[in-house]
């Protein structure tokens, strides 16, 4: 049962998210948890799945929409109804508006539908946009823009009106799709409009919006399209998918299991949520102990009937699942209110975050913090509190996000704890809500410079976190000195968007911080970085190509974690005792900072080098020591044309790279394809990109009785003049993913690659003549396999329909 104190946080949370949609409050309960719960379900599923086959799919870094799963449950007749609508001709621009309670399933059926291939074939362009209650006008016609052309520093320096204009002539070209989803209120809708051609007949824009209002504005003067509740067949089939993942239900769960779907009350995220908790209390080789641990819940849920109002019911659902958690988990989970609403967020980040603030429990010292912080994530995943969005190339977690509504629970079960708050400044500059002086954790996400200028204190403040969009580089030295004297016992420090032009003495007073990222324009890391002692990741951005690093971070016994995008020239161990034994990943550096690394870093796993790689080639030289790295398992090799006054002919010899690398990363580097030859003897190669012009030249052929790349399961190839790739299957037989980007002059692409069954994906982006040759690999693979390959084919900007 859920404590008293939830009963608490309960009320808090519900006087945030009531409405006036009196009789629509049964669906309205859910508080924005994750829009189409209905489909994501599958998805989180089958994510979690790819996770645990270790299935090396890298989603590229272009953003894209949410991910969502093709098989949504129910919906079939709205889905018809929404198809048919867009595909209807009207006299001018016709906007169709799908509204409905938060939770109800809007996003998932408008992913469904722009997925749709009657709408493919249709609609030779379509974007989608994540609206929110924030936005700028600026930011939005930017993101139409980037699918439509490429975006340079002109454009970007354009304000809304300017741009507005110009989407609108764009849009003006072809017939489109725009889905627009989560639009707040009317005047949101008027901002964005203005962008829109409003007399072209042949296009549709498709909204989401909770508010009716809204949706009639819209769609006026055609009737907008209300989202209905779950049938009970359709919440009985996505609580079995959910608690189950999978819809064969034991007899011995079916009626208990009927009646906890029947008690949420056709509520998704109530499935959701119940859902994930029976999910980790399932057995099935133990039915006796299932069904007690499903009872106890149907009793939890049934006991909430009693709630006359459905919001508070549903929060304690929610509350139900918080309590459920290990107490370890509860941290984690309450830190995720830190990141601004539909922020993608990093996993890496948030878990060497986790890391920093000491919420990672290692229980054996042989497994590395970072993996107990993967497991920690895909546990919450599991449980359906943050969804997956993009995942790694060794199946591990990319980016994340937690939906709005788990996300506002986060923030005021945090805030009655003084775990975290959110600062937001009124118009005067002054935080619109006080910020305790007990609170232990602050982000900010806007008006930082403000914040800043206000000189207001948090002296226990634990983390001070800076989400801000804008990049700040005009802070002046007391504002500097303004924000480090504002905290005295901090862990986590991340300033990133303020670009500071020097460092306050006072910031290595702050021992106690744990993780640090900073940008600044200087050249020089100071020697007084070692007294902060205890610090475990430093991340430096800097306007300078390089790095002189005079802080001895072979002192720094607890770093785990240093990155900077300069080359960085590391300091001299002063004796043969300075070793950075914790340190995992280490880079960018310079070439000759790598003589005596093995020595200095044992335990590192992944390397980045900036700089001349020329000398490299050197069998005695500074590489010499990358080769005797025994868990170096991930390199990164970033020729650097400024200081490269020799020319760079080849790589090292495949018995000079570590034994057991795994992932290797080429920019460039402008060497010959023939040079690659020596990439195939790496046996244990399953990751390889190949980036700005790492290879050059028109022709890239393997001859049959040439060796493959026998373990690669993910290649990516970017900014090339490469025309013609000509292969076997034999060359890549374990090939999962395959990504290319901006290869304006690609036109050939082996065909053959559709024989490799674990070929999955293919995403082009900005290669155009290549379009015809990627859609044969995609027929061939069908004709090989049938249509279960399950082989997804992603091209950007949309080609006209064929």
């Amino acid at each position: 049962m859920v404590k008293s104190r939830e009963a608490g946080t309960s009320n808090r949370f519900i006087k945030k998210i009531l409405t006036g949609h009196k009789k629509l409050l049964n669906l309205h309960s859910i508080g924005q948890t994750v829009e189409g719960i209905s489909g994501r379900v599958t998805q989180l599923r089958n994510e979690i799945k790819l996770t645990a086959d270790e299935d090396k799919k890298d989603i590229p870094s272009e953003p894209r929409p949410p991910r969502k799963d093709k098989n949504v449950v129910g919906f079939a007749d709205m889905t018809e109804r929404l198809i048919r609508r867009l595909t209807q001709e009207a006299d001018g621009l016709d906007v169709i508006s799908l509204t409905g309670m938060f939770g109800l399933g809007k996003t998932t059926l408008a992913w469904k539908i722009y997925n749709d291939p009657e709408i493919i074939l249709k609609f030779p362009t379509r974007i989608w946009l994540t609206v929110s209650a924030t936005f700028t006008e600026k930011d939005i016609f930017l993101r139409i823009l980037g699918q439509l052309t490429t975006l340079d520093a002109d454009l970007r320096s354009k304000d809304g009106d300017e741009l507005a204009d110009i989407v609108s002539n764009y849009l003006q070209m072809g017939t489109f799709l725009i889905v627009m989803d989560d639009v707040w209120s009317i005047p949101s809708w008027e901002r964005l409009k203005k962008a829109l051609p409003l007399q072209e007949n042949k296009s549709k824009v498709l909204i989401t919006s909770r508010e009716e209002t809204v949706g009639e504005a819209a769609s006026k003067p055609r009737p907008f399209v209300p989202l209905r509740a779950f049938e009970p067949e359709e919440s009985w089939e996505l609580f079995r998918l959910e608690a189950l993942g999978m819809l064969d239900c034991p007899p011995q769960l079916v009626n208990v299991g009927n009646k906890i779907a029947y008690d949420c009350d056709g509520l998704p995220l109530a499935i959701v949520v119940i859902g994930g908790i029976l999910c980790e209390l399932s057995d099935l080789n133990n039915m006796d102990t299932t069904k007690r641990n499903w009872t106890e819940v149907s009793e939890d849920v049934n006991s909430y009937l009693s709630e006359k109002d459905p919001q508070e019911r549903m929060t304690k659902f929610i509350s139900l699942s918080y309590e459920n958690l290990p107490h370890y988990l509860r941290p984690c989970f309450l830190y995720l209110g830190l990141f601004p609403e539909d922020y993608e967020i990093s996993a890496s980040k948030l878990i060497r975050m986790w890391i920093g603030e000491g919420f990672i429990q290692q229980k054996d010292v042989r497994i590395p913090m970072e993996e107990v912080g993967q497991n920690y994530l895909k546990d919450l995943i599991s449980r359906n509190l943050v969804k997956t969005l993009k995942l790694r190339a060794d199946g591990n977690v990319k980016t994340c996000q937690i939906h709005e509504t788990l996300r506002d629970f986060c923030r005021i079960e945090a805030a009655t704890e003084n775990f975290l708050q959110e600062i937001r400044l009124n118009e005067h500059g002054q935080c619109a809500t006080p910020i305790s002086e007990w609170c232990r954790r602050l982000s900010i996400h806007s008006d930082c410079k403000r914040y800043i200028s206000s000189k207001s204190s948090t002296p226990r403040a634990r983390s001070f976190v800076c989400f801000s969009k804008e990049p700040c580089d005009d802070l002046s030295g007391k504002d500097s000195t303004n924000l480090i004297k504002a905290f005295k016992f901090l862990r986590v420090f991340d300033i990133q968007p303020l670009i500071l032009k020097a460092i306050d003495t006072d910031l290595y007073t702050l021992i106690h911080m744990r993780y640090i990222a900073l940008s600044f324009t200087l050249s020089m890391l100071s020697p007084d970085f070692n007294k902060i002692c205890n610090m475990q990741t430093l991340i430096i951005n800097t306007t300078s190509p390089t790095l002189n690093v005079k802080a001895n971070i072979w002192e720094m016994r607890y770093l785990r974690y240093f990155k900077t995008n300069a080359s960085a020239t590391l300091p001299v161990a002063k004796s043969s005792s300075d070793c950075a034994n914790e340190l995992q990943t280490l880079g960018l550096i310079s070439v000759e900072s790598c003589k005596g690394l093995h020595e200095r870093a044992p335990n590192l796993k992944k390397l980045g080098i900036r700089g001349k790689l020329a000398l490299l080639s050197d069998e005695k030289g500074p590489f010499e020591s990358v080769k005797k790295m025994r868990y170096l398992g991930k390199l990164k090799l970033v020729n650097d044309k400024a200081q490269d006054t020799e020319q760079l002919n080849s790589l090292p010899k495949a018995h000079q790279f570590p034994s057991g690398l795994t992932s290797l990363t080429l920019c460039w580097t402008s060497l010959k394809w023939a040079e690659i030859s020596t990439l195939r003897s790496l046996q244990k190669l399953e990751v390889l990109k190949l980036k700005y012009q790492a290879f050059i030249g028109s022709t890239w052929e393997l001859e049959d009785v040439d060796g493959g790349f026998l373990s690669l399961q993910f290649l990516q190839i970017e900014q090339t003049d490469l025309t013609f790739w000509k292969a076997k299957s034999h060359h890549y037989p374990k090939l999962r993913s395959l990504v290319l980007k901006n290869c304006d002059k690609l036109r050939e692409i082996p065909v053959d690659l559709a024989r490799v069954q674990s070929f999955k994906m293919l995403d082009l982006t900005t290669c155009k003549d290549a379009v015809d040759a990627a859609r044969n690999i995609a027929k061939e693979k069908e004709t090989i396999f049938g249509e279960g390959s399950e082989f997804k084919l992603s091209i950007f900007p949309p080609p006209p329909a064929q």
